[in-house]
């Protein structure tokens, strides 16, 4: 038993009538009329009563088509789910994000639009470096990642950048780099950055700004010296906050309160900016990825 025997069983029930039953399902009467037959062996039943004027039900007939037509709704509104899932709009959707995406505008403006458009998908969000996403990402765990510098390249997955930002340098409130005026004129150059003591992000969570930095200060005959190396960059703020020493962050991580950190733009001669890098699978290019990724993409160019 299929569901297409079901179908032709409700149907000749319906009409009452194996040609006009034959007409409506778009074939010819024999190949409908051995169908009925292979479903009443396979049940074991009598469904119709056959007569000139064409066919009616058996009362075993009754109660099996109240079954079959419950079987065909249930059917239905599974395949109806089903294609809601594969066509991106409803479906549990795995993000991860680092935590310096996470504070980026585009990153809360993009989950607030899917959740306001696409309310049938549900959002499971997990936070982790940006190697960690990666990973989870290319291990099929995670859907989607939103990082800052891309800190490795797994064969298979795409990376697009969303976004650009300045960096700043974050102080300690009564450091003297703090007292100059938070304009592009006064901005610190990476030569201020000699010999100052410096917390950065430590390689495994973020070469790529962490490697940047340094190979740019390295360029410039600049040696700061790293006093600590953190997972993440709010940390980095709390030691900053704490008068350990400097760090360099993406303009949108100015989040501490003016009370604990200074924030002034790093030159735009040191080169040093921060993107936002979306992550997907290649081969995953239908459901909740592609609605997330299509969303991103709309938001990106509109930003």
């Amino acid at each position: 038993m299929d569901i297409r025997q079901l179908r032709y069983f409700v149907t000749v029930a319906d009409t009452g009538h194996l040609t006009r039953a034959a007409a409506v399902l778009g074939m010819q009467q024999p190949p409908l009329s051995q169908q009925i037959k292979a479903l009443e062996r396979q049940l074991g039943v009598t469904l119709f009563v056959r007569h000139p004027k064409g066919v009616s039900l058996t009362p075993v007939g009754h109660e099996v088509l109240c079954e079959a037509r419950r079987a065909l709704e249930a059917f239905d509104a599974m395949a109806q789910r089903v294609a809601k899932i594969t066509a991106g709009v409803r479906g549990v959707l795995h993000l991860g994000v680092t935590t310096s995406a996470a504070v980026h505008a585009l990153t809360s403006s993009v989950i607030r639009t899917l959740r306001l458009e696409h309310p049938a998908i549900e959002m499971a969000l997990s936070e982790a470096n940006a190697a960690g996403v990666t990973e989870a990402v290319a291990s099929s765990k995670l859907h989607c990642g939103i990082i800052r510098a891309v800190v490795s390249r797994p064969a298979g997955l795409v990376f697009e950048t969303l976004a650009r930002e300045p960096t700043v340098v974050a102080l300690p409130v009564d450091h003297p780099l703090a007292a100059r005026r938070p304009t592009g004129r006064h901005a610190i150059r990476l030569e201020d950055l000699h010999e100052q003591n410096m917390i950065l992000v430590r390689r495994p969570g973020a070469p790529g700004l962490y490697a940047d930095l340094l190979d740019k200060c390295a360029q410039a005959d600049v040696r700061p010296r790293v006093v600590d190396e953190v997972e993440r960059m709010t940390t980095s703020l709390s030691l900053v906050a704490g008068g350990v020493g400097l760090s360099v962050v993406p303009a949108s991580m100015q989040r501490a309160p003016a009370s604990t950190v200074a924030y002034r733009p790093l030159a735009s001669s040191a080169g040093l900016e921060a993107p936002l890098t979306l992550v997907y699978r290649e081969d995953d290019t239908t459901g909740v990825t592609a609605t997330f990724v299509r969303l991103a993409h709309r938001l990106a160019q509109a930003a």
